[in-house]
């Protein structure tokens, strides 16, 4: 697998890198539909899947030692459970739930079929090395809004480890068990209204503050308007969610990569992605957005794959300052 040595630190992990094991998927074969398909060049499942994972212990997404990924989801049709799996140049699929069928459906997209990524052309050295080192580097489109937005409100403004953790605990909570074969431990997150009803006290033990709450709550509440964000482009998209108060420039990109696959959707207002690129490719740790935006814009049109493949290439500044202190206020 493209990349399989390089060092797993928490940029390339944001990059979207995750691990899947080299082993061959075999079907399951517990009343699940099943399909194959064919990519027209590589696809490595983990680095084209990764950026749907929400940290170690996801309860919606698996990958397990047979080198299949597992993802539960909320779809239009209902929960669904998805397992993607490698069979020499083909992917085999098999889901289970009310919305297996959409799934299904849409597995190509998923896996980066609408994605062109012959079209980018790369201007540094480092983002050549990283770009040929990752050939099966596909960018996946959901088509779903509120499973990426959710996670992505939780992780304003706190460390990664508290968001992932919000998240853990509110869907193993107020979630569901995933529907397909028992053993994988997943669940499907809440539905909208599921969302909206969680009472105030749950939300300060799970150690999201009032103002991230109250966020999700409102985008609940307009959950169906918010969906329609995947079928837009990307402005048009942007300008849909960040109609909801509490959703800004960087929670609409981060939602958008994932849901509408944009190769664009660069990422704006982060604490740390200005200087990672700024130091990667200027050696300027102290560059803001808008260093980074010139820095990126020979990639205009294709910002959002540039900054992945700079993330993975996982040149960091040296730290100078100490982590970002971690609260929790579930405990206070």
């Amino acid at each position: 697998m493209a990349g399989r040595f390089e060092p797993l630190n928490r940029t390339v992990v944001r990059g979207g890198r995750t691990a899947v094991p080299p082993g061959a998927g075999s079907s399951v074969g517990v009343g699940g539909a099943a399909r194959r398909w064919t990519p027209d060049g590589p696809v490595d499942l983990g680095l084209t899947l990764g950026p749907l994972r929400r940290g170690p212990g996801d309860p919606t997404f698996r990958t397990t030692p047979d080198g299949s990924v597992w993802r539960a989801t909320r779809t239009p049709d209902g929960p669904a459970t998805l397992r993607v799996s490698r069979s020499g140049t083909d992917i085999d699929a098999e889901a289970w739930g009310a919305g297996a069928a959409w799934l299904l459906d849409r597995l190509p997209v998923l896996l980066g079929a609408g994605d062109d990524p012959a079209v980018f052309v790369p201007r540094h050295r480092l983002v050549h090395a990283s770009h040929r080192r990752r050939p099966g580097l596909r960018l996946t489109r959901t088509g779903l809004v509120l499973e990426s937005l959710i996670p992505t409100v939780l992780e304003q403004k706190v460390t990664a480890d508290e968001a992932y953790r919000a998240w853990r605990r509110l869907v193993r909570q107020y979630g569901e068990p995933a529907p397909g074969p028992h053993g994988q431990d997943l669940y499907v997150m809440p539905d909208p209204r599921t969302w909206a009803l969680i009472p105030s006290w749950d939300w300060h033990r799970a150690g999201v503050d009032a103002k991230r709450s109250d966020t999700i709550v409102r985008a609940v509440r307009v959950a169906n308007r918010l969906e329609e964000a995947a079928a837009m482009d990307l402005p048009e998209a942007a300008r849909r969610l960040e109609a909801v108060p509490g959703i800004g420039p960087w929670t609409s990109a981060e939602t958008l990569q994932r849901s509408n696959g944009h190769p664009d959707a660069v990422t704006t207002g982060d604490l740390h992605l200005p200087g990672i690129i700024g130091y990667a490719l200027a050696d300027d740790r102290d560059a803001d957005d808008a260093a980074m935006l010139e820095l990126l814009a020979p990639y205009e049109g294709q910002r959002h794959r540039a900054a992945r493949l700079i993330l993975l290439a996982g040149r960091t500044p040296p730290r100078r300052a100490p982590r970002m202190y971690r609260s929790d206020i579930g405990r206070f």
